[in-house]
């Protein structure tokens, strides 16, 4: 498995941005497909974005679709999401998640989970 630890979050202001950022261990990194979920208080974990073990495929949920990037830099370990246009729905504890599989979006397929970070968006 690989280890995943997430940074970037924070309060910011709607229509603001913030980049997170998932920092994972181990040489295998690229040939994992990375994920991006989120929780907010009361409701159930989301799939937000995921991205192919080369770049080439990215995936959004329709509700970030055309405000949030995913990228990732494989000699960095480094996987990216790129927040713009926040909003207040936006505010919720954001995971990072690395599966085998090789294109899902599926909560179930992802093996591996950072501890989350926290994204606050004020109206």
């Amino acid at each position: 498995q690989v280890q995943l630890v997430e940074s970037g979050g924070g309060l910011v202001q709607a229509g603001g941005s913030l980049r997170l950022s998932c920092a994972a261990s181990g040489r295998t990194f690229s040939s994992y497909t990375m994920g991006w979920f989120r929780q907010a208080p009361g409701k159930e974990r989301e799939f937000v974005s995921a991205i192919t073990w080369s770049g080439g495929n990215t995936y959004y949920a329709d509700s970030v679709k055309g405000r949030f990037t995913i990228s990732r830099d494989n000699a960095k370990n480094t996987v990216y999401l790129q927040m713009n246009s926040l909003k207040p729905e936006d505010t919720a504890v954001y995971y990072c998640a690395a599966t085998i599989v090789k294109v899902t979006t599926l909560e179930r397929d992802f093996g591996s989970w950072g501890q989350g970070t926290q994204v606050t968006v004020s109206s």
